[in-house]
């Protein structure tokens, strides 16, 4: 998934929709309407050289999806780094209503009753 295609998914956000990234490492953290999140993710795209995000597995957990991750990033400096985050995703009615974003797998697991 290329990051900078990422506002195609808000066709299928709730209004009231929330992505919460306050467990993120850096300056960008916080909890984010739908109108905040193009602008977030254009301004941590920006901070990069290139970004690639590839989906590794989803796992569904009633109404919501934890989706694992590893995402690649390349600094203005030149320097590689792989991360490899999750998110957990929480549908209602056909439409995201939250997507919640952890650094480690194991939490969002957890978060979701998947992992004691």
């Amino acid at each position: 998934m290329e990051p900078r295609r990422l506002g195609r998914g808000a066709a299928d956000a709730a209004p009231d929709f929330e992505f919460d990234f306050s467990r993120a490492v850096g300056p960008l953290h916080g909890v984010f309407g739908l109108d905040e999140v193009r602008g977030l993710w254009d301004e941590f795209v920006g901070g990069w050289e290139a970004t690639r995000m590839e989906v590794d597995e989803l796992v569904e957990a009633g109404e919501q999806v934890v989706i694992l991750l590893t995402a690649r990033t390349r600094g203005r400096d030149g320097i590689d780094l792989t991360a490899r985050p999750a998110y957990v995703a929480t549908l209602r009615d056909g439409a995201i209503v939250s997507i919640c974003m952890y650094q480690e797998r194991e939490d969002a697991l957890r978060a979701t009753g998947l992992h004691g």
